[in-house]
């Protein structure tokens, strides 16, 4: 059989072989189960990451906001709580330490995520390799662990966002007693805690790619070798 027809089988039996979308989330789910201390150490660690930044973005939407609301009588005090004033643009920016201490925790969060998401590439090379032998392509293998880290995105990243966007507020009440809140737009404040929650998504699919490639990359014949 020439070159080309040997492409053309391997591309009609690679069109053969589907997973589902929804057998996929079951499985998916299944695994974070089956892991469910693992799982839960990520989670948590993205969910702290992400309540720390959900935290500091909604705070300072909260000090924009007085700002709008106070004009010049508020800047002292927000200025005291450590943010900068940008005269050009006549708006409130979360000082240097905020950001820079926002984009440690990112970092270590990521970090984190990529550690784990090796170790159970590690622990699921031979079912890995089962899967591959039973005709699972790799962007099936892939599918599974960008699933796995997009429903735990979702949940840790949703819950820190809403930790982190209750606990500015409860701060921002006690740090600006001497003000009057009443008049604080919440649509900003849920914008940056979305935003939040955004990031926390992309972070763990970020954190998961390069272990998901290398579990789909991974030879079945050699994996079936190896003892774990």
């Amino acid at each position: 059989m020439s070159e080309p027809e040997n492409r053309r089988s391997r591309s009609n039996i690679s069109r053969q072989i589907v997973l589902p979308w929804k057998k996929s989330l079951e499985m998916a789910f299944s695994s974070l189960r089956l892991r469910f201390f693992r799982s839960l150490i990520t989670a948590f660690s993205l969910l702290l990451a992400i309540a720390f930044l959900s935290f500091t973005l909604t705070n300072t939407a909260i000090a924009r906001e007085l700002y709008r609301l106070h004009g010049q009588i508020a800047l002292p005090l927000l200025t005291q709580a450590g943010y900068v004033f940008d005269a050009a643009q006549a708006v409130i920016n979360a000082g240097p330490k905020e950001l820079w201490l926002m984009i440690l925790s990112l970092l270590v969060c990521t970090v984190g995520i990529v550690n784990a998401q090796l170790m159970s590439v590690t622990e699921r090379f031979r079912e890995i390799g089962i899967m591959k032998c039973l005709g699972a392509l790799d962007r099936i293998i892939l599918r599974l662990f960008l699933l796995e880290a997009a429903i735990l995105g979702l949940l840790g990243a949703g819950a820190g966002s809403i930790l982190g966007l209750f606990a500015a507020w409860g701060a921002a009440m006690l740090q600006y007693q001497s003000l009057n809140c009443t008049g604080i737009s919440l649509a900003p404040l849920l914008a940056q805690a979305s935003q939040a929650w955004g990031i926390g998504i992309g972070l763990s699919i970020l954190g998961v790619l390069y272990p998901a490639i290398l579990a789909a990359k991974l030879q079945p014949v050699i994996v079936m070798k190896e003892e774990y």
